[in-house]
């Protein structure tokens, strides 16, 4: 079983409110790149990984207009692809979705949400995704509310060789200090913001907790906008988001894995793998950072897995393929995360 996470830049931008793929000469969402070339490129990158189920985020806006499943099916159908059926969770109204897009031959892909259902005032103890968790966010001894603007996706997924997995679909909120006015205005909403991200890497980890004590084979996947020595708000509180959903403290029985999260936290001042490439307009110039993962259970791990992150620049194979490599520095401006397991 091949499975990926892949942030498809934008992907709402490609589709009218029909739910039609919009395959013209219009600019996408994406920077000197049209629909029809965003569209053709995913198309090429979605039938190159081959995989069974891909984690899309930043899916299509799913809302009383909108369907974020059938622009999903629709794009399927245009391009042929095996991954035909769709499924989303909770929508959220940021118009970038969690969907999963499967081949149902291969497996069943149900949303399948855990927890109680906590409103406005929230509960501290791994309620539904789509409500509040209370937690102390800056030691004052008092709770702070805390909400996802994305809420994770929660699926049960069984190959049809009846391999049952639990899957968790993760867009993580940026740390980025919008609105900022000035230098301590940065600093500040920074901080805010990394509490925040930390508050609901702490949520997504008791929902972890709770799988692995049920010996679930599990899958934590997505973008977390964070990662071990991303920037130096980490250093303030000691750890990322990132390590927190990893157990990265715990024993190994009680811990994710991902070689790349790994190798970050393994070689802080060396070179470490990059899942997304982004133009900085200040220095003119490209930078890279780790923000996309596929963690597994270790019931996961000991099936035979091989990662892979389909950069580019850092996979020989697929800079020797012109029309793949084009592909995908035109889809979007991270690249997928594969997976291979023995089910």
């Amino acid at each position: 079983m091949r499975l990926a996470t892949y942030n498809v830049e934008w992907m709402n931008a490609l589709f009218d409110d029909d739910d039609q793929p919009l395959a013209d000469a219009e600019w996408s969402a994406r920077y000197n790149v049209t629909r029809s070339d965003q569209l053709e490129a995913l198309g090429i990158v979605f039938t190159a990984m081959q995989a069974d189920a891909v984690l899309i985020v930043e899916a299509p806006d799913h809302s009383r207009r909108r369907s974020t499943v059938r622009a999903l099916e629709n794009f399927a159908q245009t391009f042929e692809l095996r991954q035909r059926r769709a499924v989303v969770g909770f929508a959220n109204h940021t118009e970038q979705e969690i969907a999963l897009l499967y081949d149902p031959d291969v497996l069943t892909a149900a949303h399948d949400p855990i927890g109680d259902f906590a409103g406005k005032k929230g509960a501290a103890d791994a309620p539904r995704f789509d409500g509040s968790f209370q937690i102390d966010l800056d030691i004052d001894a008092r709770l702070d509310v805390v909400r996802f603007s994305k809420p994770p996706l929660e699926l049960a997924i069984t190959s049809a060789s009846g391999f049952a997995i639990r899957m968790i679909g993760v867009h993580v909120k940026s740390k980025a200090p919008h609105g900022a006015q000035d230098e301590s205005d940065i600093m500040r909403l920074s901080i805010a913001n990394r509490r925040k991200q930390l508050a609901q890497c702490i949520w997504l980890r008791q929902r972890v907790d709770a799988h692995m004590a049920a010996g679930d084979p599990l899958v934590v996947l997505g973008d977390f906008n964070d990662g071990p020595g991303l920037d130096d708000y980490e250093k303030l509180f000691g750890r990322s988001g990132v390590e927190i959903v990893l157990g990265h403290d715990r024993p190994s029985l009680e811990q994710l894995f991902d070689p790349h999260a790994r190798h970050g936290l393994a070689a802080r001042t060396a070179a470490r793998p990059a899942t997304a490439r982004f133009y900085n307009d200040v220095e003119k110039r490209y930078f890279s950072a780790l923000l996309d993962f596929v963690m597994l259970s270790p019931n996961l791990v000991d099936r035979n897995a091989r990662w892979r992150i389909w950069h580019p620049f850092d996979d020989p194979v697929l800079y020797r393929t012109p029309e793949l490599r084009d592909a995908l520095l035109t889809a979007s401006d991270h690249f997928p995360v594969t997976v291979d397991i023995d089910d």
